[in-house]
């Protein structure tokens, strides 16, 4: 997830819920006795948190969360969660401590917390706002398939508003295409897209996630453009066949950039006119460092280098209006976020590039130098 962008968002008290369990069981006394044994493990109490009871610790929190101190947070609720099973506080301090963990960017130890509340397959309020946080910290250890496979069962439920499983369906397709299976990305999240374009009252569904499968589609087909690689040592011909495929699978990757802007949402249209640009900028880097196929002669080199020349001030031309026009939209909708400052950088550079290359053209006006040997 991006990505960035990507985009998806977790010390911890583990072992003291539900892990660790010791007991005892009949033996038959002809079965051999096997000792086995572990590393000592120190389990450390929290002295300042352990004369509250569940009301204190929850309050507590509760307070620490909103005055954005996190660590706090995740401590009075862990502790409330670890040491009061039966506290009627208990689920909302594991869904909290977890949100907190979140915050913190500490994501197994969120990921502990939501996993023993999440309940994909059938829950509802917190059991399933667990799930999806769950999902969203598999993404981030990249357990991609952890996170897919959570999201895969969220998006087969019948029973959920079709906002929700379009939701759970676009984040599975993101996990697919962070686990490498691109068709199967696509797959899926032309089907979330299926469904929303099928939907007679779109607001049934919030702008973000049909802004986020258009632009993932985008970024399946801009990895393909990336793969394709501009070799002059195979040959003129070999060389304009994958200058061309490469330029179609630009235009493919576009397309579904500019959906994802057309649907409206500022996140995902700031960061879809963002990669348009890159892609236009990674094309002329491509060509202005491509040497002339071996087998030109001097003559057709030159004549190959104009041409070629042409086709990359039509490249910076078109990145610098795409980037100029995505800082507009972006200003419009009062967005900031990292793709705003990569297109702001991101058009300096081509700018100047631009003037470069327009300093070091030769004056038409000019007569043309003639060699006096020649």
């Amino acid at each position: 997830m991006s990505a960035t962008w990507r985009k998806w968002v977790l010390v911890g008290v583990v072992g003291l819920v539900g892990c660790r369990t010791t007991g005892t069981a009949v033996r038959d006394a002809e079965t051999p006795r096997h000792q086995v044994q572990f590393e000592p493990v120190t389990v450390t109490g929290d002295l300042e948190l352990a004369s509250l009871n569940d009301e204190e610790l929850f309050a507590g929190g509760t307070s620490a969360f909103a005055a954005n101190d996190f660590a706090k947070a995740a401590r009075y609720f862990g502790r409330l969660a670890d040491f009061f099973p039966d506290s009627q506080h208990r689920r909302a301090a594991l869904y909290n401590a977890g949100l907190a963990h979140e915050r913190l960017e500490q994501w197994e130890d969120a990921n502990l917390r939501f996993s023993e509340l999440a309940d994909a397959e059938k829950g509802t309020g917190d059991a399933l706002d667990a799930a999806f946080r769950l999902a969203e910290t598999h993404y981030h250890l990249e357990r991609f398939a952890d996170a897919a496979k959570v999201l895969s069962t969220i998006a087969a439920r019948d029973d959920l508003p079709v906002g929700k499983r379009l939701e759970a369906q676009v984040q599975q397709g993101v996990c697919e295409l962070e686990s490498g299976q691109s068709e199967k990305a696509e797959t899926t999240l032309r089907k979330a897209l299926g469904t929303y374009e099928g939907l007679s009252d779109k607001d049934e569904v919030e702008d973000y996630f049909p802004a986020q499968a258009h632009f993932f589609i985008g970024e399946i087909y801009r990895l393909h453009y990336e793969t394709v690689k501009l070799d002059p040592a195979k040959g003129s011909d070999a060389l304009a066949n994958d200058l061309n495929y490469k330029a179609e699978l630009l235009l493919s990757a576009q397309g579904h950039y500019l959906r994802s802007i057309r649907v409206g949402n500022g996140h995902w249209a700031t960061a879809a006119g963002s990669q348009i640009g890159t892609m236009y900028e990674n094309l002329y880097e491509h060509l202005v460092n491509s040497p002339a196929p071996a087998e030109l002669d001097a003559e057709e080199a030159q004549v190959y280098r104009e041409e070629l020349r042409k086709k990359v001030r039509v490249l910076l031309t078109k990145s610098i209006n795409i980037y100029e026009r995505t800082l507009e939209a972006a200003e419009r909708i009062g967005s900031q976020n990292a793709f705003v400052d990569k297109t702001r950088k991101s058009l300096e550079k081509m700018k100047a590039l631009l003037l470069a290359d327009t300093d070091s053209t030769p004056d038409a006006s000019e007569p043309a130098q003639t060699d006096p040997h020649s």
